[in-house]
């Protein structure tokens, strides 16, 4: 393989504080100030920070706004926050942040199960907090899970995500995250799937957010950087999983990407360390290891 056929830089968006400790045991709202703010001076510019989801179904996310409102802000970082509703994103515009995201999925179950509502009934929700959004000077991203597999109805079809992402599009989504939540997914399969979502939007408006259950994200993050993508979902520490996909591990590291990204010669600002000493230091809080081999190696070396 040849440079050439990757990009020259990507984008990071770092998930960790909300997708990954949304799904790991609860933590003092201070320990997620002090990682967010480690985050922002690793040379990350885009942290997703918070969720506005009712804390009777996420109580992980309880205090997003406390935390939206305490942590240190660097002009060059992007604080985002999930907000499903109206409400959410009323309470995510009074924490100041600078772009909100939306979510589905392409299966009818996993939807019913973690949204409580059909696809089409989800895409309706979105509208109002759409508009209110973009009245506000806030762009959107959505997000949109099981477009490799679901643990409900098994195998997903490429034509149907590719039908989702220009139904997000459409709405006003300036990009879409393309979700393997169970974790199942091989580059074969990423392939498929990303031509006929490609063969629809550019590569800018699309990002993947790889599960690391079955150890292929990596490899599919490989895939999808061969075919142009440039904006990968990861999470510091490889922090996460997936409360209605029973055995769904983690998010892809970030520390994983970034020496990835290294050994291709791309550029992703961020430096490998920094981000590094951030997930040791949110693991202790959790009482865990990470799992990502490169922090892992990268603290044998470092002798911390």
């Amino acid at each position: 393989m040849t440079k050439a056929l990757f990009p020259s830089s990507i984008n990071i968006v770092e998930v960790g504080p909300r997708d990954g400790l949304q799904n790991e045991a609860p933590v003092p709202t201070q320990a997620k100030i002090e990682l967010i703010n480690q985050l922002s001076l690793s040379g990350l510019t885009h942290i997703e920070a918070g969720s506005f989801v009712s804390p009777k179904w996420v109580p992980q996310m309880a205090d997003s706004q406390q935390v939206l409102t305490q942590i240190t802000r660097h002009v060059d970082v992007c604080y985002s926050a999930l907000t499903p509703n109206v409400q959410g994103l009323e309470l995510a515009l009074q924490s100041n942040v600078d772009q909100v995201a939306i979510f589905t999925s392409v299966s009818e179950s996993f939807c019913q199960h973690n949204i409580n509502c059909s696809i089409e009934d989800s895409l309706e929700r979105f509208s109002p907090v759409i508009k209110l959004a973009k009245q506000n000077g806030r762009p959107i991203r959505g997000y949109l899970s099981c477009v490799l597999d679901c643990p409900y109805e098994g195998e997903t079809s490429p034509q149907r995500v590719k039908e989702v992402t220009k139904r997000l599009l459409d709405l006003g989504c300036y990009q879409v995250s393309l979700g393997d939540t169970v974790g199942t997914g091989t580059p074969l399969r990423v392939e498929s799937m990303l031509k006929e979502v490609l063969s629809i939007a550019q590569p800018e408006q699309i990002a993947v957010h790889f599960h690391n259950t079955w150890g292929q994200a990596l490899a599919n993050v490989y895939q999808a950087l061969r075919m142009g993508i440039h904006t990968v979902d990861s999470s510091v520490a490889g922090l996460g999983g997936c409360p209605y996909a029973n055995g769904a591990s983690g998010n892809v590291a970030t520390e994983e990407i970034l020496y990835l990204c290294q050994g291709l010669g791309i550029e992703t600002g961020a430096d490998l360390e920094r981000v590094a000493r951030a997930g040791w230091q949110i693991c202790r809080q959790l009482n865990k290891s990470p799992t990502s081999n490169v922090s892992i190696a990268l603290q044998s070396q470092l002798k911390l």
